[in-house]
């Protein structure tokens, strides 16, 4: 979703400053921007879904970039979702998921921002969450809590891509 927090999620990780550009204003990310890691794999950094000060034709246009990237490129092993963990479980998120779901398109959860809430709130958020999930779902995806601020979930998100890749080279 737009405003999450996904380009500082990648300068996060990747422990560089500016690598993704981060907009001051909501809906920065207008385009599909590939980041090159160590020649090994790519992140991508695609806009966000659900801005609403944008004209329909707009939203339309980048819904549209966000499906086809996702359902036509086959390198795709998984997909990030982020979400903001001060918020209870988004409409817009749990249809997402769903369609992620529906289209058979490998995915993990990181909750972001959880240096706006102490750790018992942020935890129970994403409990909630994950609780909310499981009504639809009989396996959760795996999920991360994270702040870009005070690097909370780095390790285990790196731990985690690099397993799948691990898994990817058997």
């Amino acid at each position: 979703k737009s405003n999450v927090g996904k380009s500082s999620v990648i300068n996060r990780v990747l422990q560089r400053k500016n690598f993704a550009r981060v907009g001051e204003k909501p809906g920065k990310t207008i385009h599909v921007n590939y980041f090159t890691v160590d020649k090994k794999c790519y992140f991508v950094d695609l806009p966000g879904y659900g801005y609403a000060a944008r004209g329909k034709k707009q939203v339309e246009k980048i819904q549209k970039i966000i499906e086809d990237y996702i359902l036509q490129r086959e390198q795709l092993v998984n997909l990030f979702v982020l979400i903001d963990i001060r918020h209870d479980p988004q409409k817009i998120d749990l249809e997402f998921i769903e369609w992620l779901g529906e289209n058979g398109v490998p995915f993990s959860i990181i909750f972001t921002k959880a240096d706006k809430l102490s750790g018992g709130k942020a935890k129970a958020n994403v409990n909630a969450y994950m609780e909310k999930l499981s009504e639809q779902w009989e396996e959760l995806p795996p999920h991360f809590i994270s702040s870009s601020e005070n690097k909370t979930g780095r390790d285990e998100i790196l731990n985690y891509i690099e397993s799948i890749n691990s898994s990817l080279k058997e």
